[in-house]
């Protein structure tokens, strides 16, 4: 028999090809052919199939059918991820302007009509530049993109839960659970969380201080660490502000949010109290704080780090898209409801306060 179940599979050669281009003009069945070649019935029946005259002739031309597997078996493997020049050229950009991949993909249809891409096609494309999907070393002629990712992983993994940090609780305010309704639903615009973000060695750091609805975040360096240093950091912000964007402010328990009632008294905002260790009550502003971090790693020095510096910052986020706002920016989004109300304000830029 010309068949064995053990038998390794070769390619066909050019020889082959012409003897199958002879046979057939002699009328030869498949079965035949497959015989006189010592090959398998199907592959020969796939082989003329897939190799039969482009001008719809009906012809197997053995030469254009041995290029075009000669072509084939030179690009195996060597897929490009993405869909073409344009859109890479696009993500490896975008991906080093700190942008992540979900973005970028929410995006591209607003920055380059008529391109679209998945964002775990992204992912996907980062992580192919590695061998064994970013468990080997980086392939030649490729470029690591992963530092690029928010959590800069070596790998992909699942997500997973963090361990709770205890902290004690010295504040005695407004619990949120007497917040009004509207504030979670984020309706309105103007409720805000505040938040610290530490230096190194214990210095002085960086009040965050973030809108709800529309995102927008406002980033002052703290003079101190005392809780007069972060009612000053806030009221320097918001001074120009209208009442009605000054609704509630929400907070975590820590010594620096004591003079709570003192920061009511000359901002006009009502305070409230996320419950201790339940971070995901002010989920706004520890995800802002997460894209500080990733432009600001711990032990960052701020005490170190200028006001233009944390400017650009500011700025950078604020003209972030975010996925939640349509892929709009938050500074967009917040223009777009002052220019509702007709309210036009100059917002103070950031400033060491106090």
């Amino acid at each position: 028999m010309y068949y064995q179940s053990d038998m390794k599979y070769t390619h066909f050669t050019v020889e082959e090809r012409e003897r199958i281009q002879e046979m057939l003009w002699q009328k030869t069945s498949i079965r035949t052919i497959a015989a006189a070649l010592g090959r398998s019935p199907s592959s020969v029946s796939r082989e003329i199939k897939r190799n039969l005259d482009s001008l719809g002739r009906r012809r197997y031309i053995p030469r254009a059918a041995h290029e075009r597997a000669l072509k084939k078996r030179g690009l195996r493997g060597r897929t490009e991820r993405l869909k073409n020049d344009t859109i890479r050229a696009y993500v490896i950009r975008e991906l080093k302007k700190r942008t992540s991949p979900e973005q970028i993909a929410g995006r591209i249809k607003e920055d380059l009509p008529g391109y679209s891409i998945s964002h775990e096609a992204i992912y996907r494309f980062i992580y192919h530049q590695i061998h064994r999907n970013g468990w080997g070393l980086l392939k030649p002629g490729y470029e690591d993109l992963r530092p690029y990712l928010r959590r800069k992983k070596k790998r992909r993994t699942h997500k997973g839960m963090r361990r709770c940090q205890r902290t004690s609780s010295t504040v005695k305010g407004l619990s949120i659970d007497l917040r009004p309704m509207i504030v979670s639903d984020r309706i309105r615009i103007g409720d805000w969380e505040s938040d610290t973000v530490e230096s190194k060695d214990h210095k002085p750091g960086i009040n965050t201080f973030v809108e709800r609805k529309t995102g927008l975040v406002l980033i002052t360096k703290l003079r101190d660490k005392s809780s007069e240093a972060t009612v000053l950091a806030i009221e320097s912000r918001v001074k120009n502000l209208p009442q009605r964007l000054k609704q509630t402010a929400t907070f975590d328990n820590g010594f620096e949010n004591q003079k709570w009632e003192e920061l009511e008294k000359r901002t006009g905002f009502k305070c409230f109290f996320a419950h201790a260790y339940h971070s995901w009550e002010r989920g706004t502003n520890e995800n802002t704080n997460g894209l500080i971090r990733d432009l600001f790693p711990k032990k960052t020095d701020f005490t170190m780090i200028s006001d233009e510096e944390i400017q650009e910052v500011e700025n950078n986020l604020n003209h972030r898209p975010r996925k939640r706002l349509g892929w709009k920016t938050p500074l967009e989004m917040f223009s777009k409801k002052l220019n509702r109300f007709n309210i036009s304000i100059n917002m103070p830029s950031v400033a060491l306060a106090g």
